[in-house]
Formats: structure tokens, sequence, C-alpha cells
């Protein structure tokens, strides 16, 4: 079974990435930062599994040779770090942090050129495949529309908006022909004039526990499509990310994405 390294094993999501891997994969190591109350425990315990025999370091270059595939759903300055380890020990990496600037996803394109890396703000199939619907519908309908995209989270999630959203924007835009740096609009307030029919609205909600909802608005007169996508689970995450792992862990060194990983479009060598 390929080997598996967890990175951020006792958060939200490394808890239910120990979970996914049981019975599906070895769970080969599992770190944390160095502060954390979960270091010397047992990741499956953490998890609420039976004890897998794998303790969580702070250390993952004295681990990672273990390992066949790492999965990193951190934060965007620990990421990087474990992007260099794995580039230094030419081990594959599935990225799931959300939150990188344009600087920052340069230099995992780079680091790309080295080792294979599976870069995914959102890991779920469903997700992906909504991806898809929502670049048909923008080819169909997109220049006769108002477009916004309207995301919620927890209330412990850091970034805004969601990756998800925003790569929701990139897809539309791209299929539009529009640069979405320039007609992103990720406030309103006060009295702002009527709205520009070229924009792409952001809303977010940042309320209790939820796991995730996206929902995208192409609003005309006379009728409205919404395509929506709602996460009960972490699991669904996690079930991606595996399933990626599994797909890199044969791959040549390069930047890949989850249509890549699913065969949405044709694959690359």
């Amino acid at each position: 079974m390929i080997r598996i390294g967890i990175v951020g094993a006792a958060g939200r999501m490394g808890q239910a990435l120990v979970r996914t891997c049981a019975g599906h994969a070895t769970l080969a190591a599992a770190t944390e930062h160095p502060a954390s109350p979960a270091l010397g425990r047992d990741a499956g315990e953490v998890a609420g599994l039976p004890k897998l025999g794998v303790p969580i370091v702070a250390d993952l270059g004295a681990v990672l040779q273990g390992v066949d595939v790492v999965i990193d759903f951190t934060r965007p300055e620990a990421t990087l770090a474990t992007l260099a380890l794995c580039a230094q020990q030419g081990k594959p990496l599935v990225i799931g942090t959300t939150g990188f600037s344009a600087g920052q996803r340069r230099q995992i394109a780079q680091e790309a050129e080295r080792i294979p890396v599976v870069l995914a703000p959102n890991m779920s199939v469903g997700v992906n495949l909504c991806l898809k619907l929502l670049e048909i519908a923008a080819r169909v309908i997109g220049d006769s529309c108002d477009i916004e995209i309207i995301e919620a989270h927890h209330r412990h999630k850091v970034d805004a908006p969601s990756g998800t959203a925003l790569r929701m924007g990139e897809v539309i835009a791209a299929a539009l022909g529009r640069n979405l740096e320039q007609c992103a609009v990720f406030a309103r307030h006060g009295h702002t004039g009527e709205r520009d029919p070229k924009s792409i609205g952001f809303s977010v909600i940042r309320a209790g526990d939820i796991v995730g909802q996206h929902t995208v608005l192409f609003a005309e007169e006379g009728e409205r499509l919404e395509i929506t996508h709602t996460a009960s689970s972490r699991d669904n995450f996690a079930k991606g990310a595996l399933r990626a792992a599994l797909w890199l862990r044969a791959r040549a060194p390069g930047l890949y994405d989850m249509e890549d990983v699913l065969e949405l479009r044709p694959v690359r060598p």
C-alpha cells in the first residue's frame, strides 16, 4: 500500500485524512507544529481510531524517507516549508492549503519542476465537477448574466474568500475572456451605484461549524441559474486528497490539479 505522510495531523482536516487513510493506505508519518500539544501522541488515537503506531512528530525531515507521498492542508508558510523538504528528498506532494499569494503560487510552480505536485483549493470530487459545470454555464450564458459567488464556512477559517470561491471565479472569468483581478468585486457598502455587468461578485459568510457551501448565481431578467455545492463532512476532502495521492505517485514532475486527477481534461504524460 502507498505510504502517506500527513502534515498537520492533529488539525480538523489532518484527523479526517488519518481516518481516510485507514484501510486504504499506510500512514507512515504524521507531523504537527513544534508547540502542538499532540506531539508524541499516536496519530490514530488523536483522530479517534485505535492506535496506529505512528507518533505525531514536529520534524518532517526526520520521517520523510519512509513516505511515498505527503499531504499538506495547513497554512501557506508551513506548506512552503513542506514543499522545500519534499523537493529536496524527491517526494510527491498533495497541497490542499488555501490563501497563497501570487508570489507563493509561483514558488510552488518552480518547485514542481523538481517533483510532482497536486495543488487544488478543494479536493472534493463534487466541487471539481461543479467547476466543469460552471465553465459550461459561463460559456453558454455568462455574457448575458450577472454573476455572483456566495460562500459560507465555519468561524475558524482564516482566509476569505475561500480558495474554492476564488477558483470558481477564475474558471468563470477564463471562460468569458475576463481577468478576475480586474472584474472581481469583494465588498459592497454604502452607495455603490449600479452593478457593472462585467463584474463577478463575491459574498462571504463565516459562522458556526459550516464545513463549506458554495453557490454561484447566473442571474438575468426573467430567470436565474444556481449551481451549488454543499459539504457536510471534511471526509469528502480527505477522500479526494487520498485519490490525488494515489494518482500522483506515478507522475512525472509537474504542477497538477484535480482536473488532472479526475481526468476532466486530457491526461498529461
